[in-house]
């Protein structure tokens, strides 16, 4: 849609900002010739003394006391707290100011070119305000944390290496490198053309020397060391307003009229600098910002000459960085460079080159036709406290993190080369077979296209140590960072539990969205897996099978997911309506956290009364090696199983580990005869991705994300009792712990966590999250009932993957999926080897109790009949 108001925030501080908005103006004319165009001036709005203020403020710091603006330079890039404090403030009052105007026009796209205008936009934005695209032209080649904010949508920077030193001061913002944001008139042009408009010579070396409108700075150190080059140099001084400087660069000239040429051209403010840049060879500045970005336009090569303080040497450094300008601190290296570029016409061409190539990609005009389609970015939030606890819970040796199995039906994967069409696709009909490769390279579309409607996938952790962990936000997701494939088997040298291992067993990489894919297929036995991880920040186990799903599934189709926040709106004249339904609100709400506030203190009875973990179990020094297995239950068995015994699955289910553990050490589990299981319950109701399975929220969101869990601390019987009466023990404990409201107070242990200073918060998660307190985890996770389906092939179970934790060499994860129960068993092999053998038990385990069952009810009729004869 094309915007019909554009809002322009500039300032007028020299004519840099202004300059740059003039560019925005004139290209946004000819894209929208209807579209009303208003620019407003930040600093008069902020008072009537800013402006001038400010100004003033400017010229003597960078004329009388450079000292000074180094100092508050470089305080904004060492003192994150001196940066943080007054980009806010200024923030509040430029947006203040402007928030009226922006309500007022209604605009539908909004560009800044100054940077306390963009702060001000921002806090706008973190107000719930501002709701059409908004972004920021920055005309410095080095951005400051003055100049970039995590709630515009887009920053547009004059080089790469200027986008880093954005990144750097705001590693939540977006950007992107842009071209010069100058006028159109400053193109590349043929020199004698522009000289003989100019009135310059033709056959000589051509020196602009521009220092800005305002034409501070060593400028007339810069046309001595000009005149000093050589006599074939023609200086050309363009002195802005500084009208003492053009007089006594014009009584300078007269003293030089004896002169066989055209030596010193001073020029007082003009309207020709697009012509005068094109007739030069070199530019010479000293502050970096719209002077230098002219020159660069305009292919011409740049030097900085004793660059201003603050910005101006930072834009110098950058600007060397990137290629296209040579720093000369002093009179003597600019003579030198003259003298160098005079003699030897193929490095002026170099450097000219250097520009053309710069600007040959970029294009303006194309870059402000694609603002009003931005997309909303926001800036970095800090953790919840659930999702913090995960990841503060990591340690060097156990890495907190989620995964999960899915195996497909190997013959809608499997085939002949050459894509056979195989039967039994989604639809009913048929689907190409693919190899590994041709299935991640169809899952690397589909992330491209699916990633940015699923908020866990796209934002990055940031963890510095004594702060508070934070989400980045991450714009442009690589597939091929976060997805590969790999064919497996004797044949191939890799068997596929080691594929599992080194899959799971390696932390997701935190330099990017911690989340990975691995496309598996077994030569040997013809599976092929997706194996999936993920961070346990970003979520719980039914945030990631929800997210899994919405990614990978044929069915799913994730709808844009919106963090706009809805905000009451008070209307006038409304306060004195329905005052006694506020009251009774009121009463109730007192009453609600009265009630709430007795289960806390009642659970934290009941885990304060547990204790430490008791002895015994998988527990001991971590160790970096892991193995991992899997085996899948018959979910009707399961269920019809529990109802014999007359519990529920989660219990039978936890009585199997309790049983399998037994098994594997009766002796040791004889001796202590209880081990304690951290067993996370969901505190939040499913939200699954398809419609068809769960309805969406009120705005059509049905994306389940973060964690929304809190733990029971059961222990579990494992000491030698009858298989029935374990899982009757089981349904027991797990009874008690509910009715004495632990998982209530667990959650509100890690909220109160989450309050604390981020050091001590830290310290005592890591404190908390060991084998002091339990023995092992485990977990049971309800999944969708429907197939689901993965490029035609379907998923036929899932197997969840859980972590560990310090001290803990046990985790054991249950999954419904179908008519499946897929059960994921991880291990410390320091501390329990065998995960296989502890899969293989449990599945025994199980047949035995169905069998069990089955025996009991033949029993039970024999005897009904037996009786009634």
């Amino acid at each position: 849609m094309l915007p019909q108001r554009l809002l322009v925030v500039s300032a007028t501080i020299g004519e840099g900002h202004n300059a740059t908005a003039r560019a925005v103006e004139e290209r946004a004319r000819q894209l929208w010739p209807g579209c009303k165009i208003h620019r407003v001036d930040t600093l008069a709005e902020m008072g009537r003394w800013v402006g001038p203020g400010f100004r003033w403020i400017y010229r003597v710091n960078v004329d009388t006391t450079p000292w000074l603006y180094d100092f508050f330079y470089r305080s904004l890039w060492r003192h994150r707290w001196f940066a943080a404090s007054s980009c806010r403030a200024v923030g509040v009052w430029s947006g203040r100011r402007l928030a009226p105007i922006i309500k007022e026009y209604r605009p539908d796209l909004v560009v800044s070119t100054y940077p306390l205008g963009t702060a001000g936009l921002d806090w706008i934005r973190r107000r719930g305000g501002l709701d059409v695209p908004v972004a920021a032209i920055i005309s410095d080649f080095a951005p400051h944390p003055f100049w970039v904010y995590p709630e515009v949508d887009l920053h547009y920077v004059a080089s790469e290496p200027s986008l880093r030193a954005m990144y750097r001061a705001r590693p939540d913002a977006r950007g992107a490198v842009g071209a010069p944001p100058v006028v159109s008139a400053f193109r590349p042009a043929v020199k004698t053309e522009a000289r003989r408009r100019c009135g310059l010579p033709e056959h000589r070396l051509v020196v602009l020397i521009s220092c800005g409108s305002l034409g501070f700075g060593s400028v007339e150190r810069a046309v001595a060391a000009g005149l000093a080059a050589g006599p074939e140099v023609c200086v050309v001084v363009a002195c802005g307003r500084n009208e003492a400087l053009r007089a006594r660069l014009v009584a300078r000239a007269k003293l030089m009229a004896h002169s066989p040429a055209q030596r010193l051209v001073p020029l007082g403010w003009t309207s020709e600098m697009p012509a005068l840049t094109a007739a030069a060879d070199v530019v010479v500045t000293n502050a970096g910002g719209a002077t230098a970005l002219e020159a660069v336009a305009c292919g011409r090569a740049v030097l900085m000459f004793e660059p201003i303080a603050g910005h101006g040497k930072a834009n110098a450094e950058l600007m060397a960085q990137a290629g296209l300008a040579t720093l000369c601190a002093g009179p003597a290296e600019l003579v030198t460079a003259l003298r160098g570029l005079a003699a030897q016409p193929a490095r002026l061409a170099h450097a000219e080159q250097r520009a053309l190539t710069h600007i040959g990609a970029l294009d303006l005009k194309a870059e402000i036709a694609a603002l009003p389609g931005l997309p909303r970015h926001h800036g970095a939030r800090p953790l919840s406290a659930p999702d913090a606890f995960f990841a503060l819970a990591a340690t060097p040796t156990v890495a907190q993190q989620l995964g999960a199995i899915l195996l497909l039906d190997s013959d809608l994967i499997a085939g002949s080369a050459g894509g056979d069409l195989i039967a039994g696709s989604a639809g009913g009909g048929q689907c190409p077979a693919r190899s590994p490769e041709q299935l991640a390279s169809d899952l690397a579309g589909r992330i491209t296209d699916r990633v940015p409607a699923l908020p866990m996938l796209c934002r990055q952790l940031d963890l510095r140590p004594g702060r508070r962990p934070r989400w980045l936000p991450v714009d442009d997701i690589d597939p091929g960072a976060h997805l590969r494939a790999r064919t497996v088997g004797a044949a191939h040298g890799v068997p596929a539990s080691a594929a599992l291992r080194e899959f799971f067993g390696a932390p997701v990489p935190l330099d990017r969205p911690p989340w990975q894919l691995e496309v598996v297929q077994d030569a040997d036995t013809g599976r092929t897996m997706v194996l999936a991880k993920m961070h346990h920040s970003l979520g719980d186990g039914l945030a990631v099978t929800a997210t899994l799903l919405g990614l990978l599934s044929d069915r799913e189709e994730p709808r844009a997911f919106s963090d706009a926040s809805h905000a009451t709106v008070s209307h006038p004249g409304s306060s004195h309506v329905g005052s006694s339904r506020f009251g009774h609100r009121f009463a109730t709400s007192w009453r609600a956290r009265a009630v709430h506030a007795g289960r806390v203190f009642r659970g934290l009875v009941s885990l304060a009364t547990a204790g430490s973990a008791p002895p015994g179990g998988p527990v001991g020094p971590s160790s970096p090696a892991r193995d991992y297995a899997m085996v899948e239950l018959p979910a009707v068995a399961v269920r019809a199983t529990a109802r014999e015994h007359g519990v529920g699955t989660t219990a039978l289910l936890l009585a199997l580990a309790g049983e399998t553990l037994h098994r594997i050490d009766p002796a040791g589990t004889a001796v202590g005869d209880r081990l304690r299981a951290m067993v996370p319950r969901t505190t939040h109701a499913l939200r699954r991705a398809s419609g068809d399975d769960h309805d969406g929220d009120h705005r059509g969101n049905t994306w389940y994300r973060g964690n929304h869990t809190a733990a029971l601390a059961l222990d579990l019987p494992v000491g030698p009792m009858p298989l029935s009466w374990r899982v009757v023990a089981v349904a027991d404990a797990l009874t008690r712990l509910e009715r004495a409201d632990q998982p209530v107070a667990a959650q509100a242990v890690v909220d109160a966590l989450g309050r604390l200073p981020a050091p001590l918060h830290a310290t005592l998660v890591r404190s908390i999250y060991r084998r002091r307190f339990f023995n092992l985890i485990t977990s049971v996770l309800p999944g969708p009932r429907k197939s689901h389906y993965v490029r035609g092939a379907r998923v036929v179970s899932v197997f969840p993957v859980l972590p560990l934790a310090e001290g803990v060499g046990l985790a054991i994860g249950f999954l419904t999926w179908g008519d499946m129960i897929g059960v994921g068993v991880s291990t410390d092999t320091g501390l329990l080897p065998g995960a296989s053998q502890f899969a293989d038990t449990l599945r025994r385990a199980f047949d035995d109790l169905v069998t069990d069952a089955s025996g009991a009810q033949k029993r039970h009729q024999t005897a009904q009949e037996t009786t009634q004869e």
